[in-house]
């Protein structure tokens, strides 16, 4: 599979670079506003892709912001060059095509003709059928995680493409610019970058599958994974079941290196049916009403 031809074909790039001026955005390091693309690549676009090609294409840092959240702490994102957008962006229409039909019908974050909205209504049916207990994954910190080495691993093994995976392992550790100060990433996928929603749902597939395999009933919207239960006694079981299998790797079958290492688990239940939270942890079960 010539993966690099289908990025740097014309129409793909063309798409690219439309797609990155209409969804606007501020611009990276650089300060190329996103309007000046299109001049920029009829111009630039050959020698562009050639250094794509021969392995000489070295992306930006990406400039680092910081956005609030509803919890009071700040949620750090990453912005591309507008150049470097529209090569991620020509990366990440490819790895759509390649990889999201084989994704669970269970996963909805980030994905062509799937939204919130479907995830929420999935959850509702399970509650209408009685699963009213919630055994919820929260993957702590994911996108700043995210182990470089099992992510271009698992990539390989659906196209062994080595420019292509060269490339992408150059925007995964092009860096960071914040005070002036660039460092480079040894892991995770940055927040805010036209890749990191395509590659994070290419990482979690496996747990998706995991939790097929094991005819869970769950729900998966980016890093937050919901599974659905009838009773107490079920919650806790599962939740022992897959904490236990997330500590050993998670179906690996084998003694190698946790592919699941960098991540970090919070699970709590919650049960819909009477209106209160019950939460677990290492000292055991409280209880709180709903507007806790």
């Amino acid at each position: 599979m010539d993966v690099i031809g289908m990025i740097l074909s014309e129409a793909n790039m063309r798409k690219a670079v439309d797609r990155v001026k209409r969804n606007r955005g501020a611009p990276g390091v650089d300060g190329m506003p996103v309007d000046d693309l299109p001049g920029y690549f009829a111009e630039h676009g050959e020698e562009i892709k050639a250094s794509i090609r021969n392995g000489t294409y070295k992306p930006s840092p990406i400039r680092r912001v910081y956005i609030p959240k509803p919890n009071g702490e700040k949620r750090p994102l990453g912005i591309p060059t507008a150049i470097d957008r529209v090569v991620q962006q020509a990366v990440a229409q490819v790895l759509t095509h390649i990889f999201d039909g084989t994704f669970s019908e269970h996963s909805h974050g980030f994905r062509p003709g799937r939204s919130a909205h479907g995830a929420m209504a999935e959850c509702l049916g399970y509650l209408e059928e009685g699963h009213v207990w919630v055994v919820d994954i929260d993957i702590r910190r994911f996108f700043d995680t995210v182990n470089h080495d099992r992510l271009i691993s698992i990539l390989r093994m659906r196209m062994n493409d080595a420019r292509t995976l060269r490339l992408i392992r150059s925007f995964l550790r092009s860096g960071v610019m914040e005070n002036g100060l660039a460092t480079e990433s040894e892991e995770g996928v940055p927040q805010g970058s036209p890749l990191s929603p395509i590659l994070s749902n290419i990482y979690l597939d496996r747990l998706d599958k995991e939790l097929e395999g094991r005819g869970l009933k769950f729900v998966r919207y980016a890093d937050d994974c919901n599974m659905f239960v009838k009773s107490r006694r079920a919650a806790e079981r599962v939740l022992a079941s897959v904490s236990a299998c997330w500590k050993e790797g998670c179906a690996s079958g084998r003694t190698r290196r946790n592919p699941w290492s960098s991540l970090r688990t919070r699970a709590s239940f919650w049960d819909s049916g009477s209106g209160n939270a019950a939460m677990a942890g290492g000292s055991g079960w409280t209880k709180r009403g709903s507007n806790a």
